[in-house]
């Protein structure tokens, strides 16, 4: 009998229920959770909680109502650690990995979850590595497109001094999510009408593929498989004008590799949260439909979620673009299922196969 077609969400996040989060982080202002469940708050900011998914339970009846098989759970952005002194920072994000350890071990039919580390710590982030993978049998490495280092200077993640990371990530065969945020603390121009998060987002993931790619990690690093949010969109649109000008200034890129050799390369992937089939289009014919994968970034308001304004639910953009002749049936089952499948495990089939017993239980 043909096993059916799974549908796998391979970027997603999940609140803590409020009860959940521990009393330092709200005395500290690192981050918590108000007890209505209204708004998520850190020291000085706060934003409201768009759609009760962002919690466990309210998660699964959404993901039972759509259909959706499985969920890959990526840290919260607001815990990524950059500012914080050091002890604080070490306590958030050993939170958030163990909360989405915990809820792994709980749920491993419906979610694979990531965990994170503060790049700025080379030394302290290798043996949290270690300890997830080993101690708590986590696959997926979430890492901030730009972190700030011991001396405040922000920084592309993919500096040369954090390659005992990515070696680390290529022990372990692990998938590798890049996703933007915090902007708004280096890019000096006022925070107003979404510009963050509307724009200058999808500029810092162009920035980190512009290193990935000029250094070459996709080759260097062949067990690590890394994705990019948002579809790396400003990436795909910048291809030509990089390409341009490493052929034109060959002095400014001594020693880098070819923006050329990274497009369509087996270890690279993008999810689909582009929000437009013209984007998206662009994006399969530039890297080819192998290297991407479902990407909802729910619950937040710039994902696919459901919204009447904009008569969309979760997998429209791949029902239009089946509509509009960019991708064929094969192809929306792939980026689906096999392709989310292929950046967490590689070429590891045992994997793969365990997998898709835990989400067939």
């Amino acid at each position: 009998m043909e096993q059916r077609k799974l549908r796998i969400n391979g970027h997603s996040h999940l609140l803590p229920y409020p009860e959940e989060i521990p009393d330092f982080m709200r005395e500290k202002g690192i981050f918590w959770v108000d007890k209505d469940r209204k708004f998520m708050l850190q020291k000085d900011w706060k934003r409201p909680v768009t759609d009760s998914s962002f919690f466990l339970h309210e998660k699964l009846e959404w993901m039972e109502r759509y259909k959706i098989d499985h969920a890959v759970v990526l840290n919260l952005s607001q815990l990524y650690g950059n500012g914080l002194r050091v002890e604080e920072m070490k306590q958030a994000l050993r939170f958030q990995n163990d909360f989405n350890a915990r809820i792994q071990h709980q749920y491993p039919s419906k979610f694979t979850c990531g965990f994170v580390v503060h790049p700025g710590f080379v030394r302290s982030a290798c043996w949290e590595i270690e300890r997830c993978v080993e101690e708590n049998g986590m696959g997926l490495l979430c890492l901030p497109t730009h972190y700030m280092d011991t001396i405040g200077t922000w920084r592309c993640i993919f500096d040369e001094e954090n390659e005992p990371i990515f070696e680390l990530a290529n022990k372990y065969n692990l998938a590798v999510e890049i996703h933007p945020y915090d902007g708004e603390k280096f890019i000096k121009l006022e925070n107003t009408s979404w510009r963050f998060h509307l724009i200058w987002m999808l500029a810092q993931c162009a920035d980190a593929y512009h290193f990935l790619t000029l250094n070459g990690y996709q080759e260097k690093y062949p067990n690590m498989r890394t994705c990019f949010a948002h579809g790396g969109q400003l990436a795909q649109i910048n291809l030509g004008r990089r390409i341009q000008g490493f052929d034109g200034r060959p002095d400014l890129f001594e020693g880098k590799h070819h923006p050329r050799k990274a497009v369509g390369h087996k270890n690279i992937f993008f999810d689909t949260l582009v929000h437009d089939t013209g984007s998206l289009e662009l994006l399969i014919k530039n890297q080819g439909v192998k290297q991407v994968l479902m990407g909802l970034d729910d619950p937040y308001p710039l994902g696919e979620m459901e919204s009447i304004k904009q008569s969309s639910y979760p997998g429209k953009i791949l029902d239009l673009a089946m509509e509009r002749k960019i991708i064929n049936e094969n192809d929306r089952d792939a980026i689906w299922q096999n392709n989310v499948i292929q950046w967490l495990h590689g070429d590891d089939e045992v994997a793969k196969q365990k997998l898709v017993d835990r989400i067939l239980g």
